[in-house]
């Protein structure tokens, strides 16, 4: 006797984000094995990630063949005053729409463009390993050199935070594990007043470790290491007051600038993936509880094929958009970006992981205005739009083998009906397959007449995401073939509109045992 036709909804598919870290069979439908050019948007669907909008125009005349933008910074004086500091091919510029020279010390020589910019006191000050500091006052484009000789040389760290009404440094070419505080209020005041240095030699939890990066959070001061983590209070008067609150073995950071304030906690790229200090504090040295174990080696192979100098991954930058509640971290030479949603814990511990290929950031900023902008290869990009400048691009979202509740039975799939949300000028593939093959049957979607969706005006009342003229489309095919599980994937070649997938309906026969 015939079997009746079941319905099989995939509701919300890629929710979770990729996991690919554990045995896909049995996985929950909604963990995606591929979710490229994705994020998942504020209503917990895949979706495809914005693209970007150029805003430099002279980019190719000042960048050269270098890399492009590796820094950016944006300062706003006390006056009121805008300026935006970027940094690539060996110069420093002001300017966003076009890119213009600052005017540098005498003599003064550039070799490398790994510089941690900050702000402190109404005055930006330029720190790199190898480098005399540099210091421009009030966001003026003419910069001078902090004293680089005598009894009140400046420290020629790589890393720099400006916290505690000081201004701190580390991990200078000769010394990696002396950590340097400015008088109070005096960014280039470092051996008068109230000024000092702690040495750690003797705090290392692991015996030997050096400094990479500083961060200040919920008043105490982070020191992270490559292989642990120092946690001081007292920092308000360093002189008299710095105390060692915790020591944290195991765990360290391998990249400068992939440590990032949510507000709430701190997140950084440890040798064994992107860590939760919060999670850290409250775990100690376990190394499981790290927020992208469900791509965690996917992740590490990435990372050991960054390109590093002095053991630091200098290339490999980050962010935190709280408009868009993600953290990004690109690893540039491998022209990957991993997205970290940060709206929804898992159950495991893990932050919803998608990937970003394509787009290909250098470096990140938030401005005052709390849009993303991006260093690349043409000068500052924004985070925008649905084309990359003018370029369409892939998005990819494909399933775990799904076995639908009854891994014994053969599957029959006759049709698949898929609710897509916008996709206007968007064509896209419907992929499916049978038992783990990677040789997919492909049919295009056709989008037919749509009807105007339910998002006509933000919550805000706002220009937002989803517009009047975001549409829902309900695509349907025919599909063929058997087998006891099924692979069921989306490819869209993003065009300049919004697209996620609400849901996918299967109609399918279950056949005999297997």
């Amino acid at each position: 006797m015939a079997q009746p036709l079941q319905n099989i909804t995939v509701a919300a598919p890629g929710f979770f984000g990729l996991n690919t870290q554990e045995s896909p069979i049995g996985l929950d439908p909604s963990y995606a094995s591929i979710a490229d050019n994705c994020v998942i948007d504020k209503l917990g669907r895949i979706a495809a990630r914005k693209g970007y909008n150029s805003i430099t125009t002279n980019g190719a005349a000042v960048l050269g063949t270098s890399r492009g933008v590796e820094v950016i910074f944006e300062f706003v004086s006390r006056a009121g005053v805008t300026t935006v500091f970027t940094c690539g091919n060996n110069k420093i510029f002001t300017g966003t729409t076009t890119l213009v020279e600052v005017t540098l010390p005498v003599g003064y020589t550039i070799s490398d463009n790994n510089w941690k910019v900050m702000s402190f006191n109404n005055d930006v000050y330029f720190y790199q390993k190898g480098h005399q500091p540099l210091l421009s006052v009030a966001g003026t484009s003419t910069l001078t050199g902090l004293t680089s000789t005598g009894s009140n040389s400046a420290p020629q760290g790589n890393e720099v935070l400006a916290a505690f009404g000081r201004v701190w440094t580390c991990d200078l070419a000769d010394n990696k594990y002396v950590v340097y505080w400015s008088s109070l209020l005096a960014g280039d005041d470092w051996h008068g007043g109230s000024s000092g240095s702690v040495d750690l030699t003797t705090v290392w939890p692991t015996g030997f470790d050096e400094v990479v990066s500083l961060a200040e959070h919920n008043g105490f001061l982070i020191i992270f290491g490559k292989k642990s983590i120092i946690i001081y209070t007292g920092a308000e008067s360093p002189s008299s007051d710095l105390k060692l609150h915790d020591t944290i073995e195991g765990v360290g950071c391998v990249a400068r600038d992939s440590v990032q304030s949510t507000g709430s906690d701190l997140f950084f790229l440890s040798s064994r993936g992107v860590m939760s200090l919060g999670r850290v504090v409250q775990e100690k040295s376990l190394p499981l509880n790290d927020i992208s174990k469900n791509v965690r080696s996917d992740l590490l192979q990435t990372l050991s094929q960054e390109n590093h100098a002095n053991g630091h991954r200098e290339a490999i930058k980050s962010i935190y958009s709280p408009i868009d509640a993600f953290y990004l971290i690109t690893f540039p030479d491998s022209s990957l970006v991993y997205c970290f949603d940060l709206r929804q814990v898992l159950e495991n511990g893990a932050y919803r992981a998608t990937t970003w290929t394509a787009i290909k950031p250098i470096s990140f900023s938030i401005f005052a205005d709390d849009h993303l902008y991006m260093g690349h290869d043409e000068g500052i990009v924004e985070y925008g739009s649905y084309l990359d400048g003018t370029t369409k691009y892939q998005m990819r979202y494909f399933s775990n083998p799904l076995d639908f509740g009854n891994a014994s039975n053969l599957k029959f799939l006759k049709k698949f009906n898929v609710t897509i949300i916008g996709g206007q000028n968007t064509e896209s593939t419907l992929n499916w397959g049978y038992d783990y093959t990677s040789d997919y049957t492909k049919q295009a979607l056709t989008f037919g007449t749509a009807s105007a969706a339910e998002y006509g005006v933000t919550e805000y009342n706002t220009t937002g995401e989803y517009t009047a003229s975001i549409v829902i489309q309900t695509p349907k095919v025919n599909t063929s073939g058997n087998g006891e599980v099924v692979t069921i994937g989306i490819e869209a070649e993003v065009n300049d509109s919004p697209f996620s997938i609400q849901k996918i309906d299967i109609h399918a026969l279950l056949g005999r045992l297997i």
